[in-house]
């Protein structure tokens, strides 16, 4: 149960539902501007009224607008996911790796010879 809760309590995990929560709002936020502005565009270049966007063959109606549509929502927020965390992120990594920004301090040979030493004389169940 502790590595559990360890887990949980990372950052990782709190940033990672962050993350889902914000992108799911940004997806229907993206959705609603394709079905409101875009959908609608691409139903006058085809025509216009009714069958805008669709046709029609033995009484099935092909929403061919619908499909456009949604490939552009799919290309609007996957554009927004690599500007605003991909790219950041990696930038940071960069950085990281040149030596200019300092990642995570890890423990030094002494921090860990102590905790070590510590575990064994704690004592045992």
């Amino acid at each position: 149960m502790k590595g559990f809760k360890d887990f949980i309590m990372r950052g990782n995990v709190v940033d990672l539902a962050v993350a889902v929560v914000i992108g799911t709002a940004f997806t229907a936020l993206v959705t609603s501007f394709t079905d409101s502005f875009i959908n609608p565009l691409i139903g006058l270049i085809g025509g216009g009224g009714k069958v805008g966007g669709e046709f029609v063959v033995n009484g099935q109606h092909f929403t061919y607008g619908a499909f456009i549509t949604a490939i552009i929502t799919f290309l609007l927020v996957a554009a927004v996911v690599y500007f605003v965390i991909v790219l950041p992120m990696k930038k940071i990594q960069d950085r990281r790796k040149a030596g200019i920004e300092e990642g995570p301090a890890e423990p030094t040979d002494i921090e860990l010879l102590t905790e070590i030493r510590d575990s064994l004389r704690a004592p045992r169940p």
